[in-house]
């Protein structure tokens, strides 16, 4: 960790305080900048303390990220971002710990890690910075390519199938699941205060571009001409309704969510759509077949869910129980001293 002067302590934090003295050192134009600002300015208004953060990153562009933070950081290995981070929170679970990851360092060479650090709901608050290509190694595709994809490792177009990485967290049991946007730093940063407040693995998938290599990937969605038609935000206890005159929604029909225009007639309804028709999310749900049914809405056909799909509670974290398991252990077994352990139970002579 490099740190500067600290700020009177009297005094209330702002963004920059979190800002460590290195010179940020990626591509000008970067989505990153967005995120780690977005980060620096939710802190400051919650009000974290410095020393009450780790941020943890693996190899990538977005794992430069606890460099550019004046917290506990630690710039780890490709992929096991998740596996060192959750060592640092049995370690100390009053430490606030952010994982920094890419869609190639946490979905490929980590995807193992990840699916295991969400199944077992660690008290981690994961960002993973989604531009569907490899940036830092100058621009193969992805686990989030999509097939088609030319890149300088497909000459000839990936015939992948990529990753939907909400889809994958919510199969790996993940009780918190959002997506935001670089470029849309006060829905971000509300996100990532309600990630913070989540006890358990909080899942923050960030569409991000990289204006090098990919540059535009989400100007299909993000275009201010068009992005009220082409997202539909996801708030707990309100309707999903959309579009620039708020006249489109989604509704349940025949297992799956369908997107309409209100006062249209639906042929699976049989009649003309109502305002009430549309679903009422919640996202406190324990049940994920709804949020399951947002991951597959078709990009550029259906509108694009951002906001928290999912974040339900009661379930506690991984390190919580662990810390219970050892004070029932130690409770049953005085303290002993290591000559002791070393001596007990079965030993040998060599």
């Amino acid at each position: 960790m490099t740190t500067k002067t600290q700020p009177d302590p009297d005094s209330k934090l702002k963004a920059k305080d979190y800002a460590s003295d290195q010179e940020v050192r990626w591509c000008p134009g970067c989505g990153d900048y967005g995120i780690l600002k977005s980060i620096q300015k939710a802190f400051a208004d919650m009000g974290i303390l410095k020393h009450e953060v780790a941020v943890i990153s693996g190899i990538g562009c977005s794992s430069r990220f606890p460099y550019y933070m004046d917290t506990f950081g630690f710039h780890t290995i490709h992929g096991r971002a998740p596996a060192i981070a959750t060592g640092v929170k049995l370690a100390n679970p009053d430490l606030s710990v952010w994982v920094a990851t890419g869609d190639g360092d946490g979905l490929s060479i980590g995807g193992n890690h990840f699916i295991h650090m969400l199944r077992r709901n660690v008290g981690l608050k994961v960002l993973l910075f989604n531009n569907r290509i490899y940036g830092l190694t100058k621009g193969q595709y992805s686990p989030t390519s999509e097939r088609g994809k030319v890149t300088r490792s497909s000459p000839d177009g990936s015939v992948d199938t990529p990753f939907n990485p909400l889809a994958l967290a919510l199969g790996s049991q993940a009780t918190f699941v959002a997506r935001g946007f670089d470029i849309m730093s006060p829905h971000l940063q509300t996100i990532i205060k309600e990630a913070q407040g989540h006890e358990g693995t909080a899942f923050i998938e960030v569409y991000q571009n990289c204006n090098i290599f990919n540059d535009g990937a989400y100007e299909g969605l993000t275009d201010k001409k068009i992005r009220d038609d082409m997202l539909v935000h996801v708030e707990h206890g309100k309707p999903l309704i959309y579009g620039k005159d708020l006249d489109k929604g989604l509704i349940w029909t025949n297992n799956h969510l369908e997107a309409v225009k209100i006062g249209e007639f639906n042929d699976h309804l049989g009649r003309e759509v109502q305002a009430e028709d549309v679903v009422v999310w919640d996202a406190k749900n324990p049940n994920p077949t709804l949020a399951f049914g947002l991951t597959q809405l078709r990009e550029g056909i259906d509108p694009t869910p951002i906001g928290v799909l999912r974040a339900i509670e009661g379930h506690k974290s991984y390190e919580t129980l662990v810390h219970e398991q050892l004070e029932q252990i130690q409770a049953k077994k005085p303290a002993r001293s290591i000559e002791e352990l070393l001596h007990s139970g079965k030993t040998w002579k060599v």
